[in-house]
């Protein structure tokens, strides 16, 4: 039983302008947190051992072949840190790709528990479609950020020995 009775027209509207607000917001609210929270590997950040450095993102779900067509939030917002691409590969470049993967990823965990607003003004199954639409739309970027991190990880050890 939803809590906001509207026709559906209008819920349609909200959820359309809900989403916009929850991924800007949430976007906008993490670019402005503070660095140092990204500098290391934390508990959700770490790469866990079964993840293979990575490899096993690429084997379950070929990442290498869609990872380039994902949204760049730096590009949507003209702010932050463009990771479409290496544009770089000193060690200070690949350090700060490496801390904004993780705000990236972190952005994207906190997205998805909005999904359980939209409850609040459509019936159940549409509520569910929201999760659903949460979980379609930011999985795939937390999977290339986890993807991506241990291999550019890698490279940074690498330059930092030489």
């Amino acid at each position: 039983m939803r809590l906001i009775d509207m026709p559906a027209f209008w819920a349609v509207l909200a959820d359309c302008v809900a989403w916009f607000i929850i991924h800007m917001g949430v976007s906008l609210c993490t670019l402005h947190l503070p660095d140092c929270w990204f500098d290391r590997d934390t508990f959700l950040y770490r790469i866990r051992s079964w993840e293979q450095s990575g490899l096993f993102w690429q084997r379950s779900f070929r990442v290498r072949s869609w990872k380039h067509r994902l949204p760049d939030g730096a590009a949507i917002l003209k702010k932050g840190f463009a990771k479409k691409q290496m544009k770089a590969s000193n060690p200070a470049w690949l350090s700060l790709f490496i801390r904004e993967s993780r705000r990236a990823e972190l952005t994207h965990w906190i997205i998805m528990p909005f999904s359980l607003l939209f409850f609040l003004w459509n019936p159940p199954a549409v509520g569910w479609f929201m999760i659903l639409y949460a979980v379609i739309m930011n999985l795939p970027c937390i999977i290339a950020q986890r993807f991506n991190r241990p291999r550019f990880q890698h490279i940074l050890k690498q330059r930092q020995k030489a």
